[in-house]
């Protein structure tokens, strides 16, 4: 029994020095890879921004730039909206754009957390998967969903 304690301490202490050899001291720091920067581009054209809300909703937000989605340069397009109403509610996003692409979702996506209280700003990001070039226009379209 005591052969077996004294084995089992030098193994461990064996092992200690072997993975502080191979992986270094803790304290080391170590370059960490940062994203790169998102530059931000047009939604559409002046002008060419056609957009259908409806009267629960208010736009609060509307950015696009050019992400990685999928391992494909893609058009992210990030929605915010403001439930004006004094009633929880689900939005339905459609956007379109002059390209004949379109995407779009829920927000919230999930109702485990709950609708979007009255007041209360949500927002998602749309991906456009391939499209490289920033749009000429586009047109969003806001609408409650049925409880």
């Amino acid at each position: 029994m005591r052969i077996t304690k004294v084995m089992l301490t030098g193994l461990i202490a064996a092992l200690a020095v072997f993975a502080l050899t191979l992986g270094g001291c803790a304290t080391m720091e170590k370059e960490i890879a940062k994203p790169a920067p998102v530059k931000k581009v047009a939604c559409a054209v002046k002008g060419k921004l056609v957009r259908a809300m409806s009267p629960e909703a208010k736009l609060v937000g509307l950015e696009c730039m050019h992400k990685t989605f999928d391992g494909v340069k893609s058009l992210a397009v990030k929605v915010s909206l403001q439930n004006v109403s004094q009633e929880e509610q689900r939005f339905r996003v459609n956007i379109f754009l002059d390209n004949d692409k379109a995407v779009g979702g829920l927000i919230p996506r999930k109702t485990k957390k709950g609708l979007v209280k009255p007041g209360a700003t949500a927002s998602f990001t749309y991906f456009f998967k391939g499209q490289a070039t920033p749009p000429t226009g586009m047109t969003l379209i806001v609408k409650t969903m049925a409880k």
